[in-house]
């Protein structure tokens, strides 16, 4: 990843998107040659010199102020997911490169125990690379389409893009893929000398057309709460709301949890995929005990 591409490219995708009647610009008469504001109307708004921006939006924030940044982002009517990705990337401009080795993430007992004790509810403890690093029974029963595929630990990104059975299993696959890739960009933000999520991004970029088609957007999101739709191999189409919150205490990993109304069909449902989950569970205990036990 190219830092200085991925600051000019951001910078001119969220640029192109605002017309000056937006900006609350006058317009005239004329076909203007670029979609959007122009560099020296974006520089107007946030009172900065055309030249400063246009180093800007080269790709070069080094030495940029918080000050300017806050400016751009009135100017350029960016959100708050937004917002902290210029500023990752302001923060990346002004450290040294240094790509470094993931650090291995693990869970920990008390964070496993909390999970196990989420009995009714589907829930999984993920990185930032979208590595599934921790589940409930009932989480890893939501997503065993992804846990089939003994690779460890499971990514959800490269199971959107990589396994033909997402399609099947997200009937929202596209809205579901571009959440996916503003996660991923969102990360490569924040923590763009990860070695692993590098590798990530390169195979992805490699081995999927789609991949390479919306990361190029430069879309990033936040992603706390909202509604997911699934079809599983068991029991059907499933519409579960989810909540997902940082864990304090481990930096870089969010516990995800869905939930449904009590006598909801989503419930319904849940509660046949927690005996489907159970009975999986004692064939293979059975199984790995042998006939004679």
């Amino acid at each position: 990843m190219d830092r200085r591409n991925d600051v000019r490219e951001f910078l001119a995708s969220r640029r192109a998107r605002i017309t000056p009647q937006q900006a609350g610009l006058p317009a005239y008469g004329g076909k203007r040659r670029v979609p959007g504001l122009r560099r020296e109307e974006v520089a107007m708004l946030a009172g900065v010199s055309v030249d400063y921006y246009n180093r800007l939006e080269r790709g070069n924030l080094s030495g940029v102020s918080e000050s300017v940044l806050e400016a751009i982002v009135r100017a350029l009517r960016l959100d708050e997911a937004e917002r902290e990705h210029l500023f990752d990337l302001a923060r990346a401009a002004n450290s040294t490169p240094r790509r470094r080795r993931s650090p291995q993430q693990r869970i920990r007992p008390g964070v496993q125990h909390l999970l196990d004790s989420m009995t009714d509810a589907p829930a999984f403890v993920r990185n930032g690379r979208l590595d599934v690093l921790a589940a409930n029974r009932l989480g890893r029963a939501l997503y065993s389409p992804a846990f089939d595929d003994p690779a460890r630990p499971v990514n959800l990104a490269r199971f959107r893009f990589l396994n033909p059975r997402a399609a099947d299993f997200y009937p929202d696959w596209e809205d579901s893929a571009n959440t996916t890739v503003a996660l991923l960009r969102t990360e490569a933000g924040r923590d763009p000398y990860d070695r692993a999520l590098q590798d990530l991004i390169g195979e992805l970029a490699t081995r999927s057309e789609d991949f390479r088609t919306l990361w190029a957007a430069h879309d990033v999101r936040l992603h706390h709460t909202g509604v997911k739709n699934f079809h599983h191999p068991v029991v059907g189409d499933l519409t579960l709301p989810f909540e997902a919150m940082p864990l304090p205490a481990d930096p870089g990993l969010t516990l995800t949890a869905f939930s449904a109304e009590p006598g909801s069909p989503a419930q319904d449902a849940l509660n046949l995929l927690a005996s489907w989950a159970a009975s999986v569970e004692t064939e293979e205990v059975g199984s790995a005990e042998g006939p004679g036990a």
